[in-house]
């Protein structure tokens, strides 16, 4: 298996997962933007989704990992997880049957009562865990989901997103940076700076909508996507 980054981006321009808007939309961490990232377009089709299940597990290869089991981030990155650890289980782990592999899944409202694996899962995770997101903004989403794993003394191998926003808050902190404060490890397999300029080109929104999204990206020209 080789993962190869420019054939994942093409996928996913040919998803159409970014997107952009004239009239500023608002993100889940509450600021707006001119500019989306939504996989959702993807996992509702189950052909689309497998692919980019494959993608992962490339991805996964690339890296040098070898987990348990795969776990996403309630509710994004659910049933990208689940068809990507049926996939890990089946068709490249070593063994293969009843009781080798578990299919967790989370909850995304945690039950009032009973024990935690049943408060916090459908599916309990077991082993080696890597926690998919779909895309990272602030990453409190799944910094919450390591950290709910971890309170359960659960073994987190890394943390994986589909794709980086590449955002930078006011102080300077970026997602990257916040984890290199935690003993987990994250991995974008797409950052939007890489993206937006190539989007653009195929989606041809107009100038006005570029330089919009070019306000937003004012932590410094380094940082800007260009236009190629």
């Amino acid at each position: 298996m080789v993962y190869d980054q420019e054939r994942f981006n093409d996928f996913i321009l040919e998803q159409k997962v970014i997107g952009f808007f004239k009239e500023p939309i608002t993100l889940k961490s509450g600021k707006q933007s001119h500019w989306y990232v939504n996989w959702r377009s993807v996992t509702e089709d189950v052909r689309a989704t497998e692919i980019l299940a494959h993608y992962i597990l490339e991805f996964v290869s690339e890296i040098g990992l070898m987990p348990d089991c795969f776990y996403g981030v309630p509710e994004g990155a659910t049933k990208v997880a689940l068809l990507t650890q049926y996939l890990w289980a089946k068709d490249y782990s070593n063994v293969y049957g009843v009781g080798t592999h578990c299919l967790p899944m989370g909850r995304g409202k945690p039950k009032e009562h009973g024990e935690a694996k049943d408060r916090y899962f459908l599916g309990e995770p077991q082993g080696k865990i890597i926690v998919l997101e779909d895309v990272t903004t602030t990453g409190d989403s799944l910094l919450k989901t390591i950290d709910q794993l971890d309170v359960m003394n659960k073994s987190v191998l890394c943390a994986i997103g589909l794709t980086n926003r590449n955002e930078v808050f006011e102080d300077g902190r970026t997602v990257e940076k916040i984890f290199q404060g935690r003993e987990v490890t994250y991995f974008a397999m797409s950052n939007a700076q890489d993206l937006l300029p190539r989007a653009y080109q195929i989606q041809k929104p107009g100038e006005e909508i570029w330089g919009l999204v070019m306000q937003e990206f004012r932590y410094g020209v380094g940082k800007q996507p260009r236009l190629v």
